[in-house]
Order: C-alpha cells, then structure tokens, then sequence
C-alpha cells in the first residue's frame, strides 16, 4: 500500500452536526481558554481546553507502538522473517468459540526463530516499562499437542553485534487461542530494535489476531476484547465502573419515567443527570486502545429524558491530547433524537497523530435535559469492498426522454401538479436553449409551442410527467428547457425543474427571472443512484399565482467519453507547445542520427489539494502529497475564526506548521482566506462589536494576517463567498468590500487577491450564476479593487462539461484567471465519483482561461461531504483516486526519435521540467531543461 496523502477538515458538517458558533461556545467556560479549531468546509468545531482537570500529566499515556496491530491493513508495517505470511478472514462457519477475526498466519517456518517481525525502534525509550499484549494460536499438520509460542526483542547494536531478549511465552494448543502477556524494559538504545514472535517447531504455523506493546506496563488495558469493542462494561452490567460524567453525574437504570422508558437491549442503560452545559454528558477514557491510521466505527443507542425537551440533537465526540499537549475536539457521530424511542447513533473517526489521552463522551442536549445510552461499541471498522462498476446498457445518449416535448399533441403525457391549469399556446424558441446544443450539436428545430401555467395557489404548482421507467441508475442526465413568466408578471421570480424520487426532493436546475418580456434558459442536470418507486419530474418556483410557461424541455443522458474526447483535442491545443531542442555543436554531422528520448518528470500546471494541520501527524500523508502536488491551500488554519476566535489571542502556529511543510518541499500556498461575509461563520466577538471597533477589527485582522506572512501567499481570498454573505457590508458599508482589496493590495503587492464563491458552474443556484459574478466583479473593478483572479470552488454533482464550460466561458471575457479552489465530487459508486471528477478535471484543463486546480481533499472521514473521497480511510486508493492519478500521468508528455541534419530534435509537450537522454555508441548523456508556458514556438539549446 502506497503511501497517500491526508487532508484534514472537519467531521462536523453543515446539516448534519453543529450549525453555529453559538453551538460550540456552549461547551466552553468562559474563564478556560481556546487552543484552536477544526473546520470542514461546511462547517467547523472548536478545539477548546477540556474542562475540569482531566488533562493533567498524570492521566497522560502512551498508545499502542505497534501498527497495523490487527491486520486491518493487510500486512502494512510487518514483516514475514526467512519464511511467509498472509492473512485469513474466516466464514462464520470457520469461526472459533473464542475468535472470529481476520488474523496472519505464519508458515513455510523451517526454523524455531522464523516468525513475524516489525520495527519498533523509533517507538520505545531505555528506562520505560512496556507491556505485550498478544492473541495468538497455532496450526498445521506437524503439530503434536502444545507449541510454544514466544516473543522476542532483538536488539542490534553497530559496535557490539546482536543480542535477543525473550518476553515471554505460551503454550498454545491446535484450534484454540491464547493470551501473551509480557513486560520488557530496555537498559540501553539499540541501533535497531525489532519485536517477533516465534518459536515453534519447524513446520507449524503461527496465527496472530493481534499485538499491542503499551507504555507503562501492567495498569494498562489491552488493546483487544473477544468482540472487538474497545470500550469496558459497555452494557452496564458492572454498573458505572470505567465510566464518569463529564461535568455532570451518571446512573445505571433498569427502567425510567414510571416503568415506561426501558432498556433498548440487555438488562441497564445509563443516564445523566445534573448536567448545566450542553457538553455535559457520559464519557469514557480509551487511551491506548485506538491506533493511528486506522479507522473506527461507533454505534449506540440514545435517546433524551426530562426538561420538558421533546427533541434534541446528541454527539458523540472525542477528546483528544497529543503528547505535545496540542488538544482537540473531534466529532464523530450526530443524530437527532427524541425522549420517545431510542436511536441509532452511528459514526466513524481515524486519528493522524500519536495520542496521550483519548476520551469518548456523548454531549448536546440543552441543559437540563438527561442523555441516556444503552450500550456504546467502538471497533475497528470494517473496510467496505469497492462499489462495482455499474453495467449500464443502451443508455440512449441525448434521447429526450420527455413525452410530447414539442406539445404537438396538446398536453398528453402532461398533467398540472395541484389545481393549476395547463394550456398550450405558441410563441416560444424554435431552437435549442444553448447549454442543451453545446451538447447535443445539430438539433430539429423546436414546435414553436409551450405550456401556459396558470391557476397556481402554492409555489410548486406546475406541468408534471412521470419518468420513473425511463431514468437509469447512475446515468447522469442533462436537463434543459426555455422559461418565462407569464402577462403581466413582475420579477424576481425563481424557475425550477425539479424531481420527486420518492420521498426525496432533487434540484434539476433554476433560473432567476426578473422581466417578463422574454424567454430565459434553464439547465441542470441531476443522476439517481438508488432505485425509486417513483420519479416525477415538475417545474415550479414563482408565486403563488404567478402563471409562467414552459417549452422545449429536454432531459437526455450525457454521453462523457464523446466529451471527453472533444477535451482531449482541445488540450493538446491550448495546453502543448511546440519546443525544439538544439544542439550546440560545431560538426553536426557528429550529432546526426543519434537517438533522443525526452521524458517530462513533472507539470508545472497547478494541481494542489487542501491541507490541514491534523493530518500532517500522518507520514502517509506528507509523503503522497509532497509526491503529487504542486499548490496548496489550508483548509482553516488561516481563517479568522481559526487565528484570532477569542479577541486579542492570536493563534498562527497551526498555518506556520503547514506553511513550512510547503515551503520546504517548493509548493505554492494560497490564502483562504482573509474574510468570510457569511454570518454564521464569524465569531461572536466580532459579531457583538460596534461599527467603529468592527472597523478597526477587520483593519487590525488586514494588517496582522498580511504583514506576518508577506510574500509567502501565492493567492489570497479576500472576502469568502460575498454572494451568499454580507456580514461586513451590512455592518460597515459597500465600500468595505473594494477597501479590503485595496488595503490586502497595499500590505502585500505581489499576491493575487481574489474573489471565491460557490455553484457558479452548475446551474443549481439562482444567487450564484456566472452573470451575477461578473457584475460583481466588475463591481468591485470599479470602485477600485485589484482584483486579480476568480475562485469557483467547484462542490459539484453531476456535473456535465458543457454547463461547466459556458459558466467558464461567460467569465473568461473578464480576461483575469480563473482557479478551481475547493473541487470536490460525490457519488456512493466510485466509478461513477471518478467520471464526475474527471469531468471537471478535463473540463477546466481543457479551458484556456483556468490557471489551476485546487481540490479539497480526498481523504475518507476528511471530507466536507459524505461519499467524495478518492482514498479510503485506512490508505487504499478507490476508482476515484486512480482517475486523478491517471488523468496526471496522461498530462506528462514523452517523445523519442533522431537528430535531424540541423542538430535539432522537435516535439510538441506541456509545461513542466523535463530531461533528455542523449544515446551515442560511445555514451549516454542525460540533460534537464524546462519548458515555459507560452504560445511561441520554444527553442531549448543544448550541448550535447
């Protein structure tokens, strides 16, 4: 398994977890200081100071220093010893009474000391005391009653040779498992040190379910149970042992509420009382149980008592102290529960770094209100196998899929959701909406007629078809239509082509329309993964009775590899340059005929991805992204609320960290971002100030951030998302917004400062369309602002490359480059997460006014949306991840040939670093050069 990179946001999101700041402020005394936050993109968590005196040195301790201690990963981090090792996942029919667990098994042994082995020399310290914790058992046909199963430390020394240190041993029989348990301390610090375990005969295996070697020797727990749950007494049955409240007190329960509140399984459940803030709850210390890099499910049962609170949302959360005293609270799982039944909380977590202390807790219910748990499990999570590749035949591609489109046969097919009315009438386009030609090409012309709504008591009143037969599984589906408003209708009016699958409300696309005078374009595009009982498909949107019409509309599969070969062409035209290499020679007739092979070892085009400081704890991690990006972006560690949340109180340390990862490894970093004008994702000091301190908050917030890391920010996002935000200009003027590009311009001349915003490219939202960002730019342009370049952040669904491409093209006539920020895709089928990415890969590759790609992140569990990830949590590359790194190697030009009789050698290749091998019969020379973007032809001289 390769190494791969990380990027850490939040596993609080929007919707699902916390929805303000005011949510996170709840936890915190207001005498206990902040240390830092963890933020996705939708949303971020406080990391706050734990309250009371958990944190002390004493309650300190030292996880497990072995990796992959149960083989979840393969065999990731061990090694078989002169004999081999694969691993095992029984049936449930293969299952032991005492064990049904993936395990390795050691064999091919024709030594007593062959076995499996992994280093642990940078992991333990001369002085400390470690206990070994192992599951292990024996098998083949060789054995005879018992065998020995031993662990050892071998310790090597460069001077001094090599010494073994037996821990201990056990005698294991055939089909059973056992225990071994051991301490060893070390007096001295080898050069190397490796654990094994050995020491059966010649031809018996050895099995391991898993090892744990723990600081601190005997009080600690091992890292394993017979069902795999790392929590203790998790029914209660042992009352409240191993658990206590978190600023509150806890009970065991057999019954609650007069006999009416019963345990959900088993005989107990737990409840609070006394709790006074809303991260009161029941906690748990699970220190030295969980391992780094390696994933974990949660699942309890959860409901609330009391307070007269009917419906309340529960977390559960971790706390989590690193053995450099860095703290963090991370939210694992979310569900919104009632003190009527009990509900399934359900969540997973991974931790980067090394961990002193980890503790489990459920919190959220206001004060008052009782959180009662009916069993806790926390294991190691099962890895899901990857989704197959959907088979999807005759998909029809640009086949409208509507009846009667052209309404030639009046309204059959049609029928008025609610009590409007339909009539058809004439007037409309007898062309193609542009969007719908841009990827169809060459169409019959349209009837000319439409449908006339009127009647309409509700919103989402209007014409309606049924196409539950005719949509297919994971096709992704391009909608398109002309619509108006009808006589008399005064704008602004929302227009949407919405689908009902199901229970669930699907967005189709819109358009927001403020003159009734003439036809506008709607286009979407929308996808169903799951099969429905029903799909409706319906436009609805203005007010109540306001009549609009319809015509045209079209809803027909995508055919992206026909795109996608369209793309390819258009990149070799506006991504290569012609470069000729010439040698510098007297007598070319020395050169003549030799053989050059040129090979491009990097692009120099930007693709970087966001970073967190979380995960750079994660070697994995830096490796991979120090491999295959060239940009960077921080995913909170520069925001407001992240350096400055409680005032005066500036925390930069998180962005130096990351910044001097790039810095040392040459990435390029941009600045998101210096303000965000969305309310609720400012923080309430700001919020509660004055104008006047408001404005020497935003001068004072300029001039520290700008000055502090002069020259280190390629970019700059000035202002977040000023199209669904306006926090400062309804605070502090319109002139605020201009102002802060020119002073962020002032402080530090050569960054480029942009603009940032999202669904500019999809059609789906009427506040954010490429019109609406143009006039905005041009906007601030005028008032003086240097605006140097555009963000889309690009957190897409189903995109479809020609609505992307006209978003692209309407902005490009600004002439200011255009950078994809924050691109992510989502689909719950990985092949179909790698189309919707490579789509807007080749799409923005293959448009001459993008400059860069940015995305935000690929890692499972560090994902702003669920099912976005191109690297499962554990380190495996999906379909998703693959597609990226093969759209990157395909980016990379290659050539070979002959010198001419000019001493020359031409090929056509992208921007990037390159080398030439020069073959003779007398030698090989290998040359580096580089190829500048540019439109000339590029003339490279070399001697040979």
């Amino acid at each position: 398994m390769g190494n791969l990179l990380a990027c850490f946001f939040s596993i609080l999101k929007r919707h699902k977890n916390l929805n303000s700041l005011q949510d996170y402020m709840e936890k915190l005394p207001m005498e206990v200081p902040t240390t830092s936050m963890i933020n996705g993109k939708d949303g971020f968590h406080v990391q706050l100071q734990e309250p009371n005196a958990q944190s002390s040195e004493k309650n300190r301790h030292t996880p497990n220093i072995i990796d992959n201690h149960t083989f979840s990963n393969g065999l990731h981090a061990w090694n078989a010893n002169c004999c081999d090792a694969f691993l095992v996942s029984p049936s449930v029919k293969e299952c032991s009474p005492k064990s049904c667990k993936r395990h390795a098994v050691v064999t091919n042994r024709t030594q007593n000391w062959q076995g499996l082995e992994q280093d642990i020399t940078r992991k333990v310290s001369p002085g400390s005391t470690y206990k070994v914790s192992a599951r292990v058992g024996v098998s083949g046909t060789r054995l005879k009653g018992k065998a020995d199963v031993i662990a050892t430390i071998k310790l090597e020394y460069q001077q001094s040779g090599t010494k073994y240190l037996n821990i201990t041993r056990t005698a294991v029989s055939k089909d059973e498992w056992a225990n071994l348990e051991g301490t060893f301390v070390l007096s001295d610090k080898p050069d190397r040190i490796v654990f094994y375990i050995e020491g059966p005969a010649p031809g018996v295996n050895i099995l391991i379910e898993s090892v744990c070697i723990l600081c601190h020797g005997k009080n600690e727990p091992c890292c394993y149970t017979d069902d795999g749950n790392i929590i203790v007494n998790p029914g209660f049955e042992d009352g409240v042992n191993n658990w206590t409240g978190r600023g509150c007190k806890i009970a065991v329960h057999e019954s609650m509420g007069d006999g009416k509140i019963l345990p959900k399984s088993g005989k107990f459940f737990a409840a609070t009382a006394e709790r006074t803030q809303s991260w009161n709850g029941i906690q748990q210390d699970i220190t030295g149980k969980v391992q780094r890099k390696l994933a974990y499910e949660i699942t309890a049962f959860v409901r609330i008592f009391g307070n007269k609170v009917t419906s309340s949302n529960i977390r559960a959360t971790l706390y989590v102290q690193t053995p450099d005293s860095r703290e963090q609270y991370i939210g694992i799982a979310n569900s919104q529960v009632t003190d009527s039944d009990w509900t399934q909380l359900q969540g997973k977590f991974l931790l980067n770094g090394m961990q002193s202390k980890v503790v489990i807790y459920l919190e959220g219910p206001p004060p008052g209100t009782d959180i009662l748990l009916d069993g806790l499990v926390v294991q190691h999570a099962e890895k899901i196998p990857p989704s197959p590749e959907p088979d999807i035949e005759n998909p029809d591609y640009g086949v409208n899929i509507i009846t009667n489109s052209n309404l030639s046969d009046g309204t059959n097919g049609w029928f008025p959701l609610g009590s409007c009315v339909l009539k058809v009438m004439t007037g409309s386009p007898h062309i193609l909406p542009p969007a719908a030609r841009d990827t169809l090409g060459p169409h019959v012309p349209l009837s000319g007629r439409c449908i006339h709504i009127t009647n309409r008591t509700q919103t989402w009143m209007g014409p309606a078809q049924m196409i539950t037969d005719k949509v297919k599984l994971y096709v992704t589906y391009q909608v398109s239509a002309w619509v108006r408003l009808g006589p008399g209708a005064t704008g602004p009016h929302n227009v949407n082509v919405a689908l009902g699958v199901d229970s669930q409300w699907v967005n189709g696309g819109q358009v927001e329309i403020n003159d009734a005078e003439r036809w506008h374009e709607i286009c979407g595009s929308f996808r169903i993964e799951k099969q429905a009982a029903k799909v409706m498909v319906y436009i609805q949107g203005p007010a109540a009775g306001t009549s609009f019409m319809v015509a045209g509309l079209q809803i027909f599969a995508v055919d992206r590899q026909a795109r996608f070969r369209h793309l390819k062409r258009q990149t070799d035209l506006i991504r290569k340059r012609d470069v000729t290499l010439k040698f510098s020679i007297p007598d070319l007739s020395n050169i003549y005929g030799t053989t050059v092979i040129v090979k491009q070892t990097q692009n120099s085009f930007p693709i970087g991805t966001c970073i967190s400081r979380t995960n750079i704890d994660n070697e994995d991690f830096v490796a991979f992204f120090v491999k295959n990006f060239n940009w960077a972006v921080f995913g909170n560690e520069l925001k407001w609320y992240w350096t400055e949340y409680q005032q005066g109180k500036l925390n930069y340390k998180d962005a130096d960290d990351l910044l001097k990862l790039c810095d040392d490894n040459n990435i390029a970093a941009r600045g998101h971002c210096i303000f965000w004008d969305v309310d609720n994702t400012v923080q309430d000091w700001v919020k509660n100030l004055n104008k006047a301190d408001l404005a020497t908050a935003v001068q004072n917030r300029l001039t520290s951030l700008l000055n502090r890391y002069k020259g280190k920010f390629k970019h700059y996002d000035v202002n977040n998302e000023m199209l669904h935000g306006s926090f400062y200009p309804d605070r502090l003027g319109q002139d605020i917004r201009p102002n802060m590009f020119k002073t962020a311009n002032q402080l530090d001349p050569s960054a480029t400062l942009f603009v940032n915003d999202y669904h500019i490219e999809d059609g789906c939202d009427t506040r954010s369309t490429p019109e609406k960002y143009i006039a905005q730019i041009l906007d601030l342009q005028q008032k003086g602002a240097p605006v140097g370049g555009i963000g889309i952040q690009g957190h897409i669904d189903s995109p479809v490359g020609p609505i992307v491409c006209s978003a692209l093209d309407k902005l490009g006539i600004l002439g200011l480059p255009i950078w994809f920020t924050e691109l992510d895709v989502s689909s719950i089928n990985e092949y179909i997460r790698a189309d919707d990415l490579e789509v807007m890969l080749r799409e923005a590759f293959a448009h001459p006014a993008v400059e860069g790609i940015i995305l935000w992140g690929f890692w499972e569990l560090f994902m702003s949306r669920d099912n976005s990830h191109l690297v499962n949590a554990e380190g495996d590359i999906n379909e998703a991840g693959n597609r990226l790194l093969q759209l990157k190697k395909e980016w990379m030009s290659h050539s070979h040939g002959h010198v001419d009789e000019q001493g020359e050698f031409k090929f056509r290749g992208f921007p990037g670093t390159y080398e030439v091998v020069v073959v003779t019969d007398f030698k090989k020379t290998v040359k580096k050069f580089v190829v500048e973007k540019g439109d000339d032809p590029l003339v490279v001289i070399l001697d040979p």
